[in-house]
This record gives C-alpha cells, structure tokens and sequence, in this order.
C-alpha cells in the first residue's frame, strides 16, 4: 500500500502513541483529485463530535474537469470507524495535550484510507533529540559501509 499523499510534519511535531485506519466520505471530484496527487494534510487533524469523527483544514483540490458541482476544496470530511474505535480515539483525545492527526492517504481495495494517529506534542528538545539520534544513526551507517568496502 503506497501513499498517496502522506504528513512528513505529524511525525516531527508529535510523539505518535497509537494508529488507526478510517475511511472516509469523498465525492467523486475529490476522489480524481486526490488520485491526481493533487492534496493537502499538512495542516490537517480530527475531532470527535457528537458520535462521530471529523477531518478539518485537509485541502483537495478541485477537479480541473469538474462542473458546477465540484467540490469545495476545504471543508471537514467525516471519517468511517467501528463506534468502539470512535470510543478509544475519544479517550485518548480526550488527555490534555493529545490530539488526532493524518499521516497518510493510501489505496485498498480501491478505496481512499487514512491512516490516523493519536500524538503527543512534542517540545523543541524531543524534536532537537530526534535529529541528533537520525544524524547519529547516519554516520554509523556510513562508517559501516566505509569499513565493509575494504
């Protein structure tokens, strides 16, 4: 399963805790938008509200070859969980601090998914730590194919 379209920031700004799969209302417009790469999440994240779940601030394009009954390219999208996992992402939203967000769009069974996550925060600290860790991790791989080649 290849993304389509995928949230490089979610994983920088939070500590993911848990991962869900949704699907979600789309019109067909939004559909051949999305398929054409031409889509937004960076921005993007999910409330429960009254039973169910909501995608705000996602931003697909309108289809160049729609009509007048094209889609509005900002809108909230409702989001298609069993009402247990809509219970769970409620309590684990619910925490101070926690918050619902997009990491990807991707195909099954020819169906748009969006994988969702459940994060932390994090604070410039965790985020300066993330990136000595990813450097660090780069040098020992370099130096190991140094070593290897001779």
């Amino acid at each position: 399963m290849a993304d389509i379209i995928s949230n490089a920031r979610a994983r920088h700004e939070y500590h993911i805790l848990e991962t869900f799969e949704a699907g979600i209302v789309l019109r067909g417009t939004e559909v051949k938008s999305i398929r054409a790469g031409r889509a937004q999440i960076s921005d993007a994240f999910a409330r429960v509200e009254q039973g169910q779940v909501w995608l705000y601030n996602v931003h697909i394009d309108e289809y160049s070859f729609g009509n007048v009954h094209n889609h509005a390219p900002k809108g909230k999208r409702r989001l298609l969980l069993h009402k247990s996992e809509i219970r769970k992402l409620f309590g684990l939203a619910s925490v101070k601090g926690h918050t619902i967000v997009p990491l990807s769009f991707y195909w099954k069974n020819n169906r748009v998914k969006v994988g969702l996550a459940v994060g932390k925060g994090k604070v410039d600290f965790d985020k300066r730590e993330d990136l000595k860790r990813r450097e660090a991790d780069r040098d020992m791989k370099r130096a190991l194919q140094r070593s290897n080649r001779s």
